[in-house]
């Protein structure tokens, strides 16, 4: 299935099939926060959470392409990813991708 952020495909016909959304929350434990936090003061990146934000992605990507599918798309358009953090109780990564489900001729 194609995947674009672009509201177009250039060239080819679209029929709109309408909005699709997925969704991923996922939890930072104790341990990554500790480490993420000395990262933040020495400076550097943070493997342990660019892991878990690819993977929120990716989660909410498919969720995302499942419902597309359900509507017989064979394409989503303008894809929006948006991320944040949670804070209750600990930390969360939340990933939402939202699109719009079409079908390219």
């Amino acid at each position: 299935m194609l995947l674009s952020t672009t509201g177009t495909i250039e060239g080819r016909q679209i029929e709109y099939l309408g909005l699709v959304t997925g969704e991923a929350i996922l939890g930072a434990n104790i341990f990554k926060d500790f480490f993420a936090g000395i990262r933040d003061i020495v400076g550097g990146r943070s493997a342990a959470y660019e892991g878990e934000l690819r993977k929120a992605k990716e989660i909410a990507l498919a969720e995302m392409r499942e419902q597309a599918v359900r509507l017989g798309a064979n394409a989503v358009i303008g894809i929006d990813l948006d991320y944040e953090t949670i804070s209750v109780g600990g930390e969360m990564l939340m990933v939402s991708a939202s699109g719009t489900a079409v079908v390219v001729r």
